[in-house]
């Protein structure tokens, strides 16, 4: 095999909840993954030069080492001694740095398409764990499906597949840091924790409504403080038929999920015409594993 294409999948947090401080200065995380059907385009072709090479459609990615994708693929060359090199053409399709994974996603097709354009035979708890040095939801994007994430969001367990149903994801034109929304997380004893065991014993009981009913995300009270256009795009989804809408990851990207496309097809008119966000998507839950 000497090119191959992948799908790189976005994902959301169904919940997100942060439960302490570790000593190194990581937080210790609580939530459910879900992969979506949006993605980015990851073609890898094999070179006779030993270099990577990496191009994107997007003029500001930079396309040195300072790419998870370039990074993942230096990461094998290494690990495995590999002598060919690499060229990766990365077409972007997820916002970038919207809470959605799509930096982590595009390296774990990176290690997976290495694997398998160079014989490596090696299994998914293997690339999970090579994933882990890159990022902590590298190990998720490499297994994908819907998964309960813990530790720093590296130890992970598989879940039944959630029910599917369209989605609605809104971006609106701000950039957040996910370091300073974690700096200014506040955690005390009166802080409320999203409810991750009712989230998951709904998906067990494929009860969608059930989920979306428990679905928030604690980082939220930090980023909405700070962006308050996070709540409007909630509150229109939320008036124009979503069961729910919370934030994904550390935000800004706001998802809200549907039970038809009728309802759908109405609230992505809205949130057009709105204003309020600078990339509006529908998509729908994604539960195939590789």
């Amino acid at each position: 095999m000497d090119e191959i294409s992948l799908k790189a999948l976005a994902k959301i947090n169904l919940g997100l909840d942060v439960t302490g401080l570790r000593e190194d200065g990581y937080h210790e995380v609580r939530m459910v993954m879900q992969s979506i059907h949006l993605y980015d385009r990851v073609e890898m072709k094999k070179t006779k030069s030993p270099h990577i090479h990496v191009e994107t459609n997007l003029y500001y990615l930079p396309v040195d080492e300072n790419n998870l994708v370039y990074q993942a693929a230096k990461l094998m060359k290494d690990e495995f001694k590999i002598k060919e090199g690499v060229r990766i053409t990365l077409r972007k399709f997820i916002p970038v740095a919207a809470g959605m994974a799509g930096g982590s996603s595009d390296a774990a097709a990176v290690l997976v398409g290495m694997n398998r354009m160079f014989n490596l035979g090696l299994k998914q708890n293997k690339l999970m764990e090579l994933g882990q040095r890159l990022g902590a939801d590298v190990p998720f994007c490499v297994m994908r499906g819907t998964a309960l994430a813990e530790g720093i969001g590296e130890k992970l367990t598989a879940l039944p597949p959630m029910p599917r149903c369209p989605i609605l994801i809104a971006k609106p034109a701000v950039v957040v840091s996910t370091k300073q929304v974690y700096e200014q997380l506040k955690l005390n004893d009166s802080t409320k924790h999203p409810d991750i065991d009712s989230i998951i014993e709904n998906i067990r009981q494929k009860n969608l409504r059930g989920v979306a009913e428990h679905m928030e995300n604690i980082l939220e009270t930090v980023t909405v403080r700070q962006y308050p256009v996070i709540r409007e795009i909630k509150a229109l989804m939320k008036s124009n038929g979503a069961l729910n809408a919370v934030m994904s990851g550390s935000g800004p990207t706001v998802f809200g999920l549907y039970q038809n496309e009728k309802e759908i097809r109405g609230a992505y008119d809205a949130l057009k015409q709105s204003g309020l966000a600078k990339n509006v998507y529908t998509s729908e839950i994604h539960n195939n594993r590789r």
